[in-house]
This record gives structure tokens, C-alpha cells and sequence, in this order.
């Protein structure tokens, strides 16, 4: 099977990353996965930027970190994709195949974001659903979207069991698919990770929208080897 890690966070693009782009790869070709997805947290988010820039510049650092990336990728010979993680007040979604030039993302309500980019063939995956506590203090409350999502992350490594099963019940019961991620931000310091596996290696981040879609996507939870 090739192992994939879909919801990273690097630095300096997103704030509460603690490892650069360089470092990420590493640990994970070190671990013998296939490839990863960078999701930091887009310009509506927790993002290292002056928010008085205009768009194009805000956008160009966004992507700064995926470019470097994927230079990185081309010299270790290591894959690496592009999603997003788009929020509202600590709910957040990953959005695969998401075209880079849409500055309508920052204004619009994510009940209307959201069926708007499923319309368009994205990929949307709501992040740990029932996450009660942020690194800052606890979170008002819980937003759901059922209608508005492809799927839940049922599986973060991040978040504690339970939430992870309430997720999954959650998913179960509205028929939405299973995803998994380790939302990992310090890299190799990570105790337990999480993704998707497949059969066969992925061509590029539309093979990916269109095999998780289709149910293909297994999810995989493993303990960090080089903490163990």
C-alpha cells in the first residue's frame, strides 16, 4: 500500500507551524510514505502575513511554501501535493484541487463557499469536527456543515479518542465519507501520524479527488518509529 499524508502544516506560511518544508519531507520519505499534501491554513487563517497586503502578494506567500516543496520533492524525489485548509472562527475544512487565484474565499460564508467549490470538483473534508480545545483555550462551539462536505475526518492524530469516535459516528450516520490526517506541525516530533492509503501511487491531486470520492481511500493510523 502507499501511504499519504494529507493535512501538514509548515513553516513560515503557517503560523503555528514549527518545522519548514525541508524538514517535513524528510521525516516523511524517512518513513517510506509515497507523499504528502501540504494544507496550511489559507489567507483566511492563521497565516504569517500582513493582512493590508493586497491579494496577489498574500496569495504568492500562501504558495510559497508548496512551490519550495516541490522543488524539495523534484531533488529528493519525493511527491508532493497541494491542498488548503480554509476556516471560520477554528472550523476548518480541507479543500483538494482548489484553483490558486480565488480571492472570493476570503469574503464569502462557508455555507455558501463550500457547495460552491463541491460544484466545482474539489475535494471538501471537514477537519476534526468535534475539536473542544485550541491551543489557545477552549472553542464557543461546534459547527457541523453534513450538507456542504464530502466527507469528515474521523481519524486526526492530534485529537483525542473520543473525538475521533464522535467524528466517526457523526460520518456514519450521515453517510459522509471517512478521512484521515495527522494535522501535523513540528514534523518528526509527532507522536502518532495519520492519512490515506491506496493500492496504487497517485498521478496528481485530481487522481486523488477522484479516487477518495469514489471510496478507494483506505484510512491508516501508526505510531512515529523514530519516538518509539
Amino acid at each position: 500500500m502507499f501511504l499519504y499524508e494529507t493535512h501538514l502544516h509548515t513553516s513560515p506560511v503557517s503560523r503555528c507551524g514549527h518545522a519548514d518544508v525541508r524538514t517535513n519531507l524528510s521525516f516523511y520519505k524517512s518513513l517510506g510514505y509515497e507523499g504528502v499534501f501540504i494544507t496550511n491554513h489559507f489567507i483566511d487563517g492563521n497565516i504569517n502575513v500582513d493582512t493590508s497586503l493586497p491579494y496577489e502578494d498574500r496569495i504568492n506567500f500562501y504558495f510559497s511554501d508548496y512551490e519550495e516543496a516541490i522543488e524539495i520533492g523534484k531533488e529528493i524525489d519525493f511527491p508532493v501535493f497541494c491542498g488548503v485548509e480554509v476556516g471560520y472562527d477554528k472550523t476548518d475544512f480541507l479543500v483538494y484541487g482548489l484553483d490558486k487565484h480565488r480571492p472570493e474565499i476570503e469574503t464569502m460564508k462557508k455555507s455558501e463557499l463550500l457547495p460552491m467549490m463541491m460544484e466545482q470538483g474539489t475535494l471538501v473534508i471537514q477537519a476534526h469536527p468535534f475539536r473542544e480545545k485550541f491551543n489557545i483555550g477552549p472553542i464557543d462551539h461546534i459547527r457541523l456543515y453534513p450538507s456542504a462536505v464530502h466527507g469528515v475526518e474521523i481519524l486526526n492524530a492530534t485529537r483525542p479518542p473520543f473525538e475521533n469516535a464522535m467524528a466517526e459516528h457523526y460520518a456514519k450516520s450521515y453517510g459522509l465519507l471517512p478521512f484521515a490526517g495527522s494535522d501535523n506541525h513540528i514534523a518528526g516530533n509527532l507522536k502518532s501520524l495519520a492519512g490515506v492509503e491506496f493500492e496504487t501511487p497517485l498521478h496528481d491531486v485530481h487522481d486523488f479527488v477522484e479516487r477518495v470520492k469514489a471510496g478507494k481511500a483506505q484510512i491508516f493510523t501508526l505510531e512515529n518509529p523514530l519516538l518509539s
